[in-house]
């Protein structure tokens, strides 16, 4: 009963998401806190569903400008729970076939996020020259989850290496954000589903790395994650994804 309660409340919420957001993007398409309003009306369902969120942003991080976030993928529950981390100024990179999403897709590409064609590679490197000229020319910053798919409890995957391009191109820090794993904790059934600990942790500089070093930065980049990620579950009493 408390599973068809909180599916109902979420779909009316998702109806009235789409209206809103259509009406935002007339009003201001494409504007780019456009999806910073988003993620924090979708974090504030956390508490529908039972999680408690607990965001922590390192001091280094809350004033680094244009940059390349990168974050640990879990589940389709990382819609409600890492956009807690989300900053102004922000969008979003994700694969063409969320267009197709209803209602989401739609709202995520209006609100002006990046959709890429990860089936063609000519075309997602052409995409990632133009998510690097937009950094650069209007000075926005990327959200992208390099494992390129859900993790679904089996710890941090193996990175790819397009986020970490994007940011030597632009000549922009890489700012991981870290969730606690939290696949399988979440049960609509239940009241309460427990803490979810998400962590923005201090900026990498790319510049020092260079071309050359691309996967030298993601492999740094992902061992810091990874040490986190051990972390935080410890914190949570959680036992680590083999």
């Amino acid at each position: 009963m408390l599973k068809i309660a909180r599916v109902l409340l979420l779909g009316l919420l998702l109806i009235f998401w789409f209206l809103f957001g259509l009406l935002l993007c007339l009003v201001r398409p494409r504007h780019p806190n456009n999806v910073y309003v988003f993620a924090r009306m979708y974090h504030a369902v956390c508490p529908l569903i039972g999680v408690r969120i607990k965001v922590t942003v390192a001091e280094e991080a809350k004033s680094v400008g244009p940059s390349v976030y990168v974050c640990n993928h879990q589940s389709n529950f990382d819609i409600f729970t890492v956009t807690g981390a989300v900053m102004p100024g922000v969008v979003a990179v994700g694969k063409k076939s969320l267009l197709w999403l209803p209602f989401f897709g739609l709202i995520f590409w209006l609100s002006g996020n990046v959709l890429i064609d990860r089936s063609n590679r000519s075309r997602a490197i052409g995409t990632i020259g133009q998510v690097v000229n937009r950094i650069k020319e209007r000075g926005t910053s990327i959200w992208m989850f390099p494992e390129g798919t859900r993790s679904q409890g089996r710890g941090l995957l193996p990175f790819k290496v397009g986020a970490f391009h994007t940011a030597v191109q632009a000549e922009v820090p890489v700012v991981p954000i870290v969730c606690s794993s939290y696949f399988g904790q979440i049960d609509l059934n239940r009241w309460d589903n427990g803490e979810v600990l998400v962590e923005v942790l201090p900026p990498l500089c790319s510049k020092e790395h260079g071309a050359a070093g691309i996967r030298e930065l993601s492999t740094i980049c992902r061992d810091q994650m990874e040490a986190k990620l051990a972390e935080l579950d410890s914190k949570l009493g959680h036992s680590r994804a083999a």
